[in-house]
């Protein structure tokens, strides 16, 4: 079958989407009259809009298409998948093969004694569940009262209910009765933006040690567990301070509560390593998955527990569950893309490759007369903007002002890449060769050089 590349011209296309289609984190009024982009087609790391525009997609959609676009194998996997056993549920007593060589492989992959996984439809409804499995837990080990989960301010972990709680994003939690009771935040490891005065590995240990402040107020006795991100992802990509992760580890393991590590989006090669738990050196009781277990080809995401935690939670009734836990047309593209990420070496590929050619170019970065901060931890990349460097101002225009001038400008010279605030963000599909990163690179400097002119002209550079 042929790619459909005849379509309704662009404007037509777009009228009828602002007609009928709310699209998510928008102001769907404002986004109609703008005209929402039309891709219609993408290949390698290349999107190609309804106008023919070929663009550099620098956050793989949304921090998934690990494996890059257009790879048939997944398309025929998933055919053939559909063809012989389109939907079964694993309620009941049921379960199929996909699901089965799944989470074997799973298992084999995760670090640690990672061998169990629930699964869903994406990492907010394994979020979801997290809340669900922590509590469970520790209610069928005789401690009901234990049930606070601790998290981070500016953390992401999802957009339902219960995981935009577990996240710290303000602008959410300002919607919809968010969050939930027993959710409690401590402060985000960000030392360009909250540093003050302090080195980078004096704060690092601070805000760690915010963790176990946090568990000695609420009472050890009501903590379950701590979630987090091993980078935060959406809130700017925010790498923690050297110092931070071994004293978070000594604090979950010095205090009987869960470690939840949110690996979405640092997990299937990101990072270097399979998982961002392995690049930083911790050791989870759960890990949330998504986004790259597929690349993005089809929707998935689960929790993978430790024997201890799957052994109590299997002693009991887990009265919960989703109608597409375990997908088998899901499951089976998921196992193709493990797969394609295992046989064609990918992660190494990462490792030797890919993300050290970008370091070098992304923190070269820190030069530009716009940037205060370039952070990189395998691919996945962040430059804070500042009207001075120095003193790592903000800018007194409103958060987000400039960083929303440098998103156009990067859309405007081909390259998606996404701006938090004033941050300057990336998460490129792991399969970029350095010639692809030169590309990179290039539209990114030219697009923070159209930006400063913008900022200068009309009276943006001054700091807060």
């Amino acid at each position: 079958m042929n790619m459909i590349t005849n379509h309704m011209p662009t404007a037509a296309l777009q009228a009828l989407d602002a007609a009928h289609h709310v699209h998510p984190f928008s102001a769907n009024t404002a986004l109609g009259q703008e005209g929402a982009r039309v891709i219609t087609r993408a290949r390698g790391v290349t999107l190609t809009d309804s106008d023919g525009n070929e663009i550099l997609d620098a956050m793989a959609g949304l921090w998934c298409v690990n494996i890059g676009y257009g790879r048939d194998e997944l398309a025929e996997v998933a055919a053939r998948q559909m063809r012989e056993l389109p939907y079964y549920n694993t309620f009941f007593k049921t379960t199929h093969v996909p699901v089965i060589a799944l989470s074997q492989k799973l298992a084999e992959l995760a670090p640690g004694d990672l061998n169990h996984t629930f699964f869903a439809a994406g990492g907010s409804d394994a979020n979801d569940t997290n809340i669900r499995l922590v509590r469970t837990y520790w209610q069928t080990k005789g401690k009901p009262g234990k049930d606070v989960i601790i998290s981070r301010k500016n953390a992401y972990h999802g957009s339902s209910v219960g995981s935009a709680s577990l996240g710290g994003m303000a602008a959410m939690h300002a919607q919809g009765g968010i969050p939930i009771p027993n959710i409690h935040h401590i402060g985000q490891p960000n030392w360009w933006a909250e540093g003050g005065d302090m080195d980078p590995g004096e704060f690092g240990l601070a805000r760690a040690r915010e963790l176990e402040e946090a568990i000695l107020e609420l009472g050890e006795d009501r903590v379950a567990a701590f979630i987090a991100e091993p980078v935060q992802g959406a809130g700017g990509v925010i790498v923690a301070p050297d110092t931070y992760w071994p004293e978070i580890q000594r604090i979950c393991d010095k205090y009987e509560i869960l470690l939840i590590a949110d690996e979405v989006i640092c997990g299937f090669g990101r990072t270097g390593n399979w998982f961002g738990s392995q690049t930083l050196n911790i050791r989870p009781d759960i890990m949330t998955v998504a986004k790259g277990l597929s690349s993005g080809y089809a929707p998935i995401g689960g929790s993978i527990l430790s024997d201890e935690v799957a052994e109590v939670i299997s002693s009991t009734d887990f009265n919960h569950g989703y109608t597409y836990s375990g997908h088998p047309v899901a499951a089976a593209v998921a196992l193709e893309n493990l797969r394609i990420l295992e046989e064609e070496k990918i992660v190494e590929h990462v490792r030797d490759v890919a993300a050290p050619y970008l370091k070098a170019k992304w923190e070269a970065l820190v030069d530009h007369p716009l940037i205060g901060e370039a952070k990189i931890v395998g691919m996945m990349g962040s430059v804070a903007m500042t009207p001075h460097k120095e003193s790592r101002a903000a800018f007194a225009a409103p958060a987000g002002t400039v960083g929303q001038i440098a998103r156009d400008r990067c859309f405007a010279n081909n390259l998606v890449m996404r701006h938090v605030g004033d941050r300057m963000i990336i998460s490129p599909p792991l399969v970029m060769t350095p010639g692809d990163i030169d590309t990179l690179i290039a539209r990114a400097t030219k697009a923070l050089d159209e930006t400063h002119a913008i900022a200068k002209d009309q009276g943006l550079m001054d700091p807060a």
